[in-house]
């Protein structure tokens, strides 16, 4: 049978079907990445910074560690067998060892931890505290065993590098503050590879040193072992077992004072005294000598203020303050006395009767002028009221109708003014004033 031709739309090649392809699912894919991830990689150490830890309540730890690149996600199950677990923390930098495996049902790959310890720093850390605690254990860091430093050390031993800023800075305190004190300088390495070897040569030196030279004056009397601040590692040498063993055996008191105030190693829980810095240490070294000096100073400035001649001198600048108090108080009194007296005179003068009377007399003559004074005002002002009224008065008057060519005829025995002509009688005598002037005469019949 002759194969059947291909159709012009047949784009089989173009679009399998689920027969010519193989399709997985997300389950197997999966499978297959954790596969290969495993056989491939497996066991591995990786090293990071740890952050966003989180402690479940099933007790295992979940967290992220990451550099500047990439993340990882890590777990440590509860059930596994791994030691210092308690050094994961946020920010810490670590070294790790796991299985590298896919978390299957988020699709992500992870780190299953196996072992844990810290990277750098961290590592150091974890040297210093083991020694501690074993020299601890020992008794090296007991309280019972640290001696007290001479009170007035006249030689001491210094280790300590002889470049570095602790001898300046220990040189200027002495400088300072005790110029007589002697110091034996053993030069060593404070840092670096044989550093901790050199210091506890330099200690057993001085020891052997001071076995030497005999019992006082000769003899030192105290080792500082100091250095400047540093990183950790700087300071490393301060913290090796040689210089914790070369502290502890000295015959000598040992002062202590590496890096900064916040800086402690374990040749400071070792020595008898740790200082927090070279110049600290200088301090306590010559805090006596220092004191006495001072006090000497003090006692002499004292003798000085408790001198005769002095407490003479007090005594007659007294005598001048009490005698300047006793002037200005009388001077005072005085004043005050004569103020006093004014004001009762002035009391007095208010109070006598002749000037009372004077008052009076004078408030009495002020009234009569008053009264006088009101008195010619009202006279005045009835006079012009009565000029005025009495012109007022002429004014009607018959003098002025008269004045103007009228006139009054009145019966001339009565004086009754008649004021009609039916009121004149026959015979009757009559008076006529006029202005200038009277006429008489007699009513005729009509």
């Amino acid at each position: 049978m002759s194969k059947q031709a291909k159709s012009q739309w047949d784009f089989g090649e173009l679009f399998p079907t689920e027969q010519t392809r193989k399709v997985l699912s997300v389950s197997e894919l999966t499978a297959q990445v954790k596969q290969l991830l495993e056989k491939s990689v497996g066991q591995v150490w990786v090293t990071g910074e740890v952050t966003n830890l989180r402690a479940q309540a099933s007790g295992h730890i979940y967290f992220t560690l990451k550099d500047a690149g990439a993340q990882l996600i890590c777990v440590l199950f509860r059930g596994a067998t791994v030691a210092q677990r308690e050094l994961l923390a946020d920010g810490r930098k670590v070294l790790l060892q796991g299985d590298v495996t896919v978390y299957e049902a988020r699709g992500q790959y992870q780190l299953i931890v196996r072992a844990v310890e810290l990277q750098g720093v961290g590592a150091l850390q974890i040297a210093f505290e083991k020694l501690k605690l074993k020299l601890a254990t020992e008794g090296l860091f007991a309280p019972e065993r640290k001696r007290p430093l001479p009170k007035y050390p006249q030689r001491i031993g210094l280790v300590t590098s002889p470049t570095g800023a602790a001898i300046r800075d220990v040189l200027h305190v002495v400088q300072r503050r005790n110029r007589g004190l002697e110091i034996i300088l053993v030069p060593c390495r404070v840092q670096g590879e044989g550093a901790a070897e050199e210091i506890a040569t330099a200690i057993r030196l001085l020891n052997e040193f001071n076995s030497s030279l005999g019992p006082r004056p000769s003899a030192l009397d105290l080792i500082l072992v100091t250095r400047g601040g540093g990183s950790l590692e700087d300071l490393w040498a301060f913290n090796e077992e040689a210089v914790a063993r070369a502290i502890f055996e000295s015959a000598l008191p040992v002062v202590s004072a590496v890096g900064h105030e916040i800086d402690f190693t374990i040749s400071d829980f070792v020595a008898d005294v740790r200082a927090a810095t070279p110049s600290a240490a200088a301090e306590i070294i010559t805090e006596d000598v220092f004191a006495s000096r001072r006090l000497v100073v003090e006692l002499t400035q004292r003798m000085g203020r408790v001198h005769p001649r002095r407490r003479m001198n007090e005594l007659l600048q007294r005598l001048d303050d009490l005698q300047a108090g006793l002037q200005r108080c009388t001077r005072q009194g005085t004043k005050d006395r004569q103020v006093a007296c004014q004001n009762l005179a002035t009391r007095l003068s208010r109070v006598r009767p002749a000037q009372l009377l004077r008052q009076r007399r004078e408030t009495l003559a002020m009234s009569l002028r008053r009264l006088r004074e009101r008195a010619h005002v009202h006279l005045q002002n009835d006079r012009n009221r009565f000029e005025a009224a009495e012109a007022r008065l002429r004014l009607l008057g018959p003098e002025q109708v008269l004045a103007r060519g009228y006139s009054i005829t009145m019966d001339a025995g009565s004086g009754r003014i008649v004021r009609r002509a039916q009121d004149a009688r026959q015979g009757q005598k009559l008076k006529t004033r006029v202005k200038e002037g009277e006429i008489r005469s007699a009513v005729e019949p009509r």
